[in-house]
């Protein structure tokens, strides 16, 4: 196969792939009842005027299925990071003990369990959209080849349609293991 259109095909590839890892860490980022550091991965705390992630001032951890300890690092911090817990609009309220910060994790009503896998559709969707934007992209690059044959063009086309139908399968895999983590009571 011509050098071009592996490169084509390997770019592919590569975007739908990337395309996925962004849908797995949005689905971090959506809560499953289940009380997880990862709920606060987007948290940025005002340290010394820089903005910086929650993870590199505090410890946070879940000694059990309801709860996250936040212990900074340095004392000082208590009040910084749970001022940017809050701001962060998680809807979750810190208790501060003067030491750490204790976060209970409400358990889901249905309705916001409903909510949640309606935002989980969404993600996938955005998902799918990014895959065949790089299959379009892809198909537009092997037309603009001059130098092969229709048949393999045909056939890169044929190649970057199976990656598509793969990267496609692999989101509904993902949406519907989340879709059953959000749904579980």
């Amino acid at each position: 196969m011509n050098e071009d259109i592996q490169f084509i095909i390997d770019g592919a590839k590569e975007s739908m792939d990337n395309a996925i890892e962004h849908l797995k860490k949005q689905f971090t980022n959506i809560r499953a009842g289940k009380a997880s550091p990862a709920m606060l991965g987007s948290v940025m705390v005002d340290y010394y005027g820089s903005q910086t992630p929650l993870a590199q001032v505090a410890n946070v951890n879940t000694p059990d299925g309801r709860t996250i300890t936040v212990q900074p690092w340095e004392k000082a911090m208590v009040q910084p990071i749970e001022k940017a817990i809050q701001i962060a609009n998680l809807g979750f309220n810190p208790m501060n003990n003067g030491e750490q910060l204790i976060i209970n994790v409400p358990p889901l009503t249905e309705e916001r369990r409903r909510d949640l896998a309606k935002q989980a559709k969404a993600e996938a969707e955005d998902a799918k959209v990014g895959v065949r934007n790089a299959r379009k992209d892809a198909n537009n690059d092997i037309k603009k080849v001059d130098d092969i044959s229709e048949d393999l063009k045909g056939n890169a086309e044929a190649d970057i349609q199976n990656l598509t139908d793969k990267s496609v399968k692999r989101i509904d895999e993902l949406l519907s293991n989340k879709e059953a983590e959000i749904m579980t009571v």
